[in-house]
């Protein structure tokens, strides 16, 4: 019952980068007297990490992308139970503030500066979270394709095997979020599933996708293993490029990847096969928000 009850809310820590470090953003609501980050309740069916972009616009007219999710903030608010998830975002863009009923001052701080102005505690560990990150040098979003029917049933190569019905639902469900997290490439792999699962995200961006072999499942003569290391080279390789990219690959590649980057792939006992249990086994039209910094993958937020 109490879940039911529970209310569900999504917000961001919103930073720029200054002469002299990083600023981040806080709002002031007037109905509440207080100092606070920008957030906001989910609509019917809205994904959180949609919810806090949407929040963040509203409340504070910056366009921020998500970069690193941050501590859930867990509290009672008129009586209810109320969750709140937070993101790290970049801002990228200003519509020009306009003061309303709702919010009527926003300031830019330093963090500590923050932290001594946010009218409650949980904020302040927000904003400590936040502060201990090291400096996110790029973020990947990586997806497994959408439902593509059963292989047994497809007459044709593997590699045509088409989306059905339910995958082009959830192809059209993904792109706002992928749009979301502010990709300037789209890249997939060859088979048509992956392309396709893209299809509707490059359409809302108008971006091309470039089709990247690495992230094929492997195919005879190919070792797993192997196939997970070229992945994971290559979603290394474009997080030093300092700009968002998105990415659809395969189920027998995805947890092998990511269990290379995170140095655990000695001890998950998979490179990624389909069945596996692994912490990184991905359902299809599910996917992976990565953060990476110079030294390597520091985040690995599941969608």
């Amino acid at each position: 019952m109490a879940a039911l009850n529970e209310v569900r809310a999504a917000g961001g820590v919103v930073w720029r980068p200054t002469d002299g470090g990083t600023e981040v953003c806080l709002v002031h609501r007037p109905r509440y007297g207080d100092w606070t980050l920008p957030k906001g309740k989910l609509e019917p069916g809205e994904h959180p990490l949609r919810a806090a972009v949407r929040e963040v616009a509203e409340e504070s007219d910056v366009r921020a992308v998500p970069q690193v999710r941050l501590p859930a903030v867990r509290y009672v608010s008129e009586g209810r139970p109320k969750v709140v998830d937070y993101w790290s975002m970049r801002a990228v863009g200003t519509g020009g503030f306009q003061p309303d009923t709702e919010v009527d001052d926003v300031r830019w701080l330093d963090v500590d500066e923050a932290v001594r102005l946010v009218s409650y505690p949980h904020d302040a560990e927000v904003l400590g979270a936040f502060a201990a990150l090291p400096a996110v040098t790029g973020t990947v979003l990586l997806l497994r394709h959408a439902r593509a029917g059963k292989r047994a049933t497809w007459s044709g190569p593997d590699t045509a095997r088409p989306l059905d019905a339910t995958g082009r639902a959830q192809a059209r469900a993904l792109a706002p979020l992928v749009a979301l997290t502010g990709p300037v490439r789209l890249l997939s792999a060859s088979v048509r599933r992956c392309v396709q699962t893209l299809d509707p995200a490059a359409a809302l961006l108008d971006l091309p996708i470039e089709v990247a072999g690495d992230f094929d499942e492997p195919v005879g003569g190919q070792q797993p293993e192997e196939r997970a290391l070229a992945a994971a080279a290559r979603l290394a390789e474009f997080a030093t490029g300092g700009q968002p990219v998105a990415v659809c690959s395969q189920g027998k590649v995805i947890p092998g990847a990511l269990a290379q980057l995170t140095g655990s792939a000695g001890s998950t006992g998979s490179t990624g096969s389909a069945g596996s249990t692994g912490e990184f086994t991905t359902p299809k039209a599910g996917g992976w928000l990565l953060a990476f910094t110079a030294g390597g993958l520091v985040a690995t937020d599941r969608l």
